[in-house]
């Protein structure tokens, strides 16, 4: 096991290193520019469209259910674990970095739900067909004369097996089992496979997620939009108002909180004492990390966004936009910001992944009568819910991704990879917390590689259709 978490290591490091860092920055920092610091100036009329569905369009679900569907697989892991997992590897500082790399997320999440939707098809079927495939070989060869379909085909494949081995299924369930060993730390042993222990909880739980989350997989995207459209919105609520009793408890520790960030965004050594040395190591971890949870630059959420029931590109870009910014400015920094309030990331405790966010929410309401009892129990609840809701997301992604790789859609073939990705689901518990979100980055980082290509061709286009949208949105002839 030590040797396979050494390779995954290694190839980690290759595929996160500086070319897709400095590219993730620039590919946000040039639509933002381009776009007039969108994400900013039209923020209101985004949340404002993602309350509001737009009348008449076409697709196949709403503008909000199309969000909750992408919320579904952002709103996960990577705001519990994968903030925890930043800040316990990278330091305090990852936070102040997955911060930058979401601000100028925003900016490229709009952009891919703009070009989604504008350069999606229909099939036979009436089914709606939409993503980053799709813009990287019609947008492109239209506006360029390329043929890059070979980087169409690229990004399917690194978003199937994404969807299997790495974001979609492994990580989500292992976060959840994790969660439960921790709340029945006594539980007797199910197996141990190489020096890894697996309880009789782990197992149970694995199982039960499994189970639950075959019903909804195997009906497709209506009844994934259906449940993600219920349990994100109040699963949301909830958690982000344990957090602001968290830091409303602790309140006077916030100022001391962000200053830490900030010094350890620019000297990591000097806040955790040479536990995490270098500024690269913090940017690394925190825009790994950032993009894990809200995904922007991945590719994924304009899969979704191409399924929504609109006539204006731009409209559901703005709803997309949204996304990134309940995700991890705000979510994620709730959960970060509780994180460095406690202490629980200080390396000396000795704890990773979830552990530690359970052990923030123990501290940081221990005030409340048996807060340090209830906050656990509630924090795993709230994953179970945020991680569930991310397995079904993804099982639409991926499948997606399949069908463009198989050119349309095949019922036999569906139904077969909607079993394997199920089966993939039932194996995550067994697998070390490491190499886990090891895999899970590599892959995400393999995914991003050719859908920031194509952003970077198509900005004059985003920002063209932007132009012309919010023109016609000031003269008063944009509709509801």
């Amino acid at each position: 096991m030590e040797t396979l978490n050494s390779i995954l290591d290694a190839i980690d490091g290759y595929v996160w290193g500086v070319p897709l860092i400095v590219i993730v920055l620039f590919v946000g920092f040039l639509l933002t520019i381009r776009l007039g610091c969108l994400q900013v100036l039209n923020l209101p009329n985004a949340i404002r469209y993602m309350l509001h569905n737009e009348k008449g369009g076409d697709g196949e679900v709403s503008s909000f259910g199309a969000l909750c569907t992408a919320l579904a697989a952002t709103i996960g892991t990577g705001n519990i674990v994968g903030v925890a997992t930043a800040i316990g590897t990278g330091g305090p500082g990852a936070l102040f970095w997955m911060e930058v790399a979401a601000f100028l997320g925003m900016a490229t999440k709009y952009s891919e739900g703009l070009l989604a939707v504008k350069y999606r098809t229909v099939d036979q079927d009436g089914k709606v067909l939409g993503g980053p495939f799709y813009y990287i070989e019609t947008g492109i060869k239209e506006r360029f004369g390329w043929n890059m379909k070979w980087l169409a085909v690229l990004f399917a494949i690194f978003g199937v097996l994404a969807g299997l081995l790495g974001i979609g299924t492994i990580t989500q369930v292992n976060g959840i089992t994790s969660a439960m060993a921790r709340l029945t730390p006594n539980a007797p042993e199910f197996i141990n496979l190489g020096g890894n222990s697996i309880s009789w909880t782990t197992a149970i739980a694995g199982l039960l997620v499994t189970i639950f989350a075959a019903t909804v997989i195997i009906g497709g995207l209506k009844r994934i939009a259906k449940v993600s459209t219920y349990i994100v919105p109040i699963m949301a609520i909830v958690y982000i108002l344990a957090c602001v009793l968290l830091l409303l408890l602790n309140f006077a520790q916030i100022p001391l909180a962000i200053q830490t960030i900030v010094q350890a965004a620019f000297n990591p050594s000097a806040i955790t004492g040479g536990a995490v040395g270098t500024i690269f190591i913090a940017m690394q971890k925190g825009i790994a990390r950032g993009i894990f949870s809200n995904e922007a630059g991945l590719g994924s959420a304009p899969i979704a966004a191409a399924a929504a029931k609109t006539k204006e590109p731009v409209r559901q870009g703005l709803v997309c936009m949204t996304g990134t910014f309940f995700d991890t400015i705000i979510i994620c920094t709730m959960t970060g910001l509780a994180i460095v309030v406690s202490g629980a990331w200080d390396p000396k405790l000795g704890l990773e992944g979830v552990n530690i966010t359970m052990e923030a929410f123990s501290r940081g309401l221990a005030i409340v009568p048996a807060g340090s009892i209830i906050a656990p129990f509630f924090l795993a609840i709230a994953l179970v819910f945020f991680a569930f809701t991310t397995i079904l997301g993804w099982a639409y992604y991926s499948e997606k991704c399949l069908q463009y790789l198989m050119g349309g859609k095949n019922a036999k073939a569906t139904l077969i990879y909607r079993w394997v990705y199920i089966a993939a689901i039932f194996i995550g518990p067994y697998l070390t917390v490491s190499a886990v979100w090891t895999s899970a980055d590599i892959f995400n980082g393999l995914m991003a590689f050719p859908n920031l290509v194509a952003l970077i061709l198509l900005s004059g286009i985003a920002a063209k259709e932007t132009k012309d949208y919010l023109e016609r949105l000031h003269n008063g002839h944009v509709g509801d």
